[in-house]
């Protein structure tokens, strides 16, 4: 791995480990299903976090014989694991919010319900321009969306912190319907996780502006007068290519398959691209 990228990562695992544990003890003190649910929130991105740390060592892995193609469908495997973890934390956490709501169950506040979400702005709003600034330098994509999923935890902490306000101010239920808008952000993240990662698992298509990309490549090479059929999917989340590239019928054998090579050498080096398979069609 990347050693920017292994730190990254491993700075993402520490922080979100240390917010759960002080958002549970304190959430178990004070009775707060607000509190509680955004423990589950950091739970769920500390998990995220090592199950993509390990499967991105996994995915890395060279190619063998019973994959010939490599290991990268590895972290899709992982962020599907999550998406259904994600499910499970959220519908707990909207039992318990239901529960409060019908039964009227106090609150107990202190100084430490309220340290918490700062401590979690704080961090997570650090968190959000490094992960952003690392993104941009090493181009990782998956490096970008942790720095929006830390932007959006900031957004659940100022929610929790106005809930916490409201509960002081005498408004008892504001806790339970803020730990229940919550649980429904946990479930919406494990859904849009899930979705991305299945369509890698399907082999959905690239968006079209990869395509024309792709296109633009193939006819940046000496010799390919137009391309006719170009095909995608993704692998994991990475992506495969079948394009058949056009070149004069008179050339010779050896200099159509030097100018396949160059096409597949010059597709290939498109950051998202892991292997390209080029067809020639002399015309």
């Amino acid at each position: 791995m990347n050693p920017v990228s292994r730190r990254a990562t491993l700075l993402n695992i520490g922080a979100n480990a240390f917010l759960f544990t002080i958002k549970l003890w304190v959430a178990l003190l004070s009775g707060s299903i607000a509190l509680l649910s955004d423990a589950f929130n950091s739970l769920l991105d500390t998990i995220a976090s090592v199950a993509i740390f390990i499967c991105v060592k996994i995915s890395e892995r060279e190619a063998d014989e019973g994959h010939p193609f490599g290991h990268s469908r590895a972290e899709p495997i992982a962020g599907i694991m999550v998406a259904i973890f994600a499910g499970i934390l959220g519908f707990e956490v909207i039992k318990s919010s239901v529960e409060r709501l019908l039964e009227g169950d106090h609150v107990i506040l202190s100084t430490a319900t309220f340290v918490v979400p700062l401590v979690t702005i704080v961090l997570k709003g650090y968190m959000t321009w490094y992960f952003k600034r690392v993104g941009r330098r090493i181009k990782s994509p998956g490096i970008m969306a942790t720095s929006v999923d830390s932007l959006c935890d900031v957004l659940v902490a100022v929610v929790v912190l106005a809930g916490l306000l409201g509960t002081k101010m005498g408004y008892e239920y504001i806790d339970a319907v803020v730990g229940f808008a919550v649980s429904l952000w946990i479930i919406y993240t494990g859904y849009r996780i899930g979705m991305e990662n299945i369509d890698y698992l399907m082999g959905k298509a690239p968006p079209e502006e990869l395509l024309k990309e792709i296109r633009a490549s193939a006819l940046s090479v000496a010799g390919v007068i137009d391309t006719n059929t170009i095909k995608a999917h993704y692998v994991g989340p990475f992506i495969h290519v079948e394009i058949h590239v056009e070149v004069p019928k008179d050339i010779s054998t050896y200099e159509s398959h030097r100018i396949g090579n160059e096409v597949e050498r010059a597709v290939e080096r498109i950051d998202s691209i892991e292997k390209a398979f080029v067809h020639i069609d002399p015309v």
